[in-house]
């Protein structure tokens, strides 16, 4: 197989794990730290994510808790919480960071459908820049005379098979998130 293909899976497949990183913030009904997690905090000069200074963790019905490891980190965690997209209200005590999440309303659960899926068209595009990327590397290996023209269409037809699966994929990712968000 050209070599080709196999970095144009690779970049798919990577597009894909960054969309469910992605997604998996967007916010549900019920909590999760991954609603959180990747908020850059300002620490000690570096865009740090929250995740990596302090431990999250749910508290049920609808809380989330920030333990800190370092005083210092507080403050400047709180402040970049505040400043997300999220919408959400910390309060500090000591160490500890806590965020209640109010119940959605029918509003926000739309918002939030909304946001899902303009973070879904982002990624489709980025597969497409990747798409394209690939079928310009085959045409540019059939220009040089590498590879043959059957070859090249085989190579251009797997590569738009790839790409029309990994939308699939990711529309089934983007349906299971606002099934979720409007439980």
């Amino acid at each position: 197989m050209h070599e080709s293909i196999n970095t144009f899976k690779e970049a798919a497949k990577k597009i894909i794990e960054d969309f469910k990183k992605e997604i998996s913030g967007v916010r549900a009904n019920r909590p999760s730290a991954a609603l959180i997690e990747e908020i850059r905090v300002m620490y000690y000069g570096n865009p740090t994510p929250l995740k990596h200074v302090g431990t999250i963790s749910v508290l049920p019905p609808r809380e989330l808790q920030v333990q800190f490891w370092d005083k210092e980190a507080v403050q400047p965690s709180a402040k970049a919480i505040e400043g997300s997209a999220l919408g959400l209200n910390p309060n500090v005590e000591g160490n500890t960071i806590r965020i209640f999440l109010p119940e959605l309303s029918s509003e926000r659960r739309d918002e939030l459908a909304k946001y899902a899926k303009k973070i879904s068209e982002e990624y489709r595009i980025k597969l497409r820049h990747v798409r394209d990327e690939a079928n310009k590397t085959i045409q540019s290996a059939f220009d040089d005379k590498e590879i043959g023209e059957d070859l090249k269409f085989k190579l251009k037809e797997e590569v738009q098979k790839h790409t029309e699966d990994t939308n699939t994929l990711i529309e089934e990712i983007l349906d299971k998130k606002i099934t979720e968000i409007h439980e």
